[in-house]
């Protein structure tokens, strides 16, 4: 059973992202971004707190050697959360999660820039072949509309935003890999976005019900879990066995796209859906290639 902790707490990280995903979703009607992240920070910095109140020391240190490189990745976790919250107003979660599946591709071209990696000429065609499954997802979008106002662009361009900024988190993440426990993880990433938003949160807040109140509660609460699962997911297995996994979180975004909004996905949909994954898989498995 212990060999199947890692991707066990992968897909439950998985499953609780697309549940964050959803729960922003509905919040996003009503209440602003700035005040759903700020209650979502929140409530991780005083689970948190809590915890090490109970368990000393929980989680693991806090200090750090490279306040600034956690600074900037915290700055990557706000655009990334700030990204899909405003495209999941306006689309459903699947084609942004197909979106968000280009993320790899991101990392890779990150990777050479930043860490100086070198991939052959297969990865890159596979990311291009990648792009080329999310332009299939998004073809009744762009051909079968009747005006391109009605397309919703700004949406597409928040997820790819999101995308972007969630790479150069996990490029950051990879180079603070030394550094890598859950107090430093929910600390330097909700401390400093909590304080910056703040203002804003505060010039924008409509008072939520207690309904609401436990809706927005539950969307740190999603953030958390997801967060501290995958850290935990990829501390005790490899990365090459976990990552093909990555792509339940579309199962789910699937699911609750028709149970809470009764959005199926339409045939171009699915097919983009199995071009990126299938994309995806081929350019890690050429990636591995390379460094062998």
């Amino acid at each position: 059973m212990t060999r199947f902790k890692g991707p066990l707490l992968l897909v439950v990280a998985m499953a609780l992202f697309a549940l964050l995903d959803a729960n922003s979703k509905l919040l996003a009607g009503r209440y602003g971004a700035d005040q759903v992240l700020i209650i979502r920070y929140g409530t991780l910095l005083l689970l948190l707190g809590v915890m090490r109140l109970v368990w000393r020391g929980a989680g693991g240190p806090i200090h750090t050697a490279h306040p600034w490189l956690h600074l900037l990745r915290a700055l990557c976790m706000a655009g990334s959360a700030y990204g899909f919250f405003l495209a999941f107003r306006d689309i459903p979660l699947a084609e942004g999660y197909l979106v968000y599946f280009t993320a790899p591709f991101f990392t890779l071209l990150l990777a050479a820039f930043v860490l100086g990696e070198r991939n052959g000429v297969a990865v890159w065609f596979w990311s291009a072949v990648g792009f080329l499954g999310v332009m299939v997802a998004m073809f009744p979008a762009l051909a079968l509309t009747e005006t391109a106002a009605e397309i919703p662009w700004h949406a597409y361009g928040w997820a790819f935003l999101g995308t972007m900024t969630y790479a150069g988190f996990l490029t950051l993440s990879r180079m603070l890999r030394a550094e890598q426990n859950a107090a430093r993880l929910i600390f330097w990433s909700s401390g400093p976005l909590f304080l910056a938003i703040l203002p804003f949160a505060v010039a924008e807040w409509v008072a939520p019900n207690a309904l609401d109140w436990m809706t927005l509660i539950a969307n740190g609460l999603f953030a958390g879990g997801a967060t501290l699962a995958l850290a935990i997911a990829f501390s005790i297995d490899r990365a090459v066995r976990l990552a093909p996994l990555e792509f339940t979180a579309l199962v789910f975004a699937l699911i609750l796209d028709a149970a809470i909004w009764q959005l199926w996905p339409g045939g171009w949909t699915l097919a983009g859906a199995a071009i990126v994954v299938f994309a995806c898989l081929m350019s890690e498995r050429a990636a591995r290639t390379d460094q062998h």
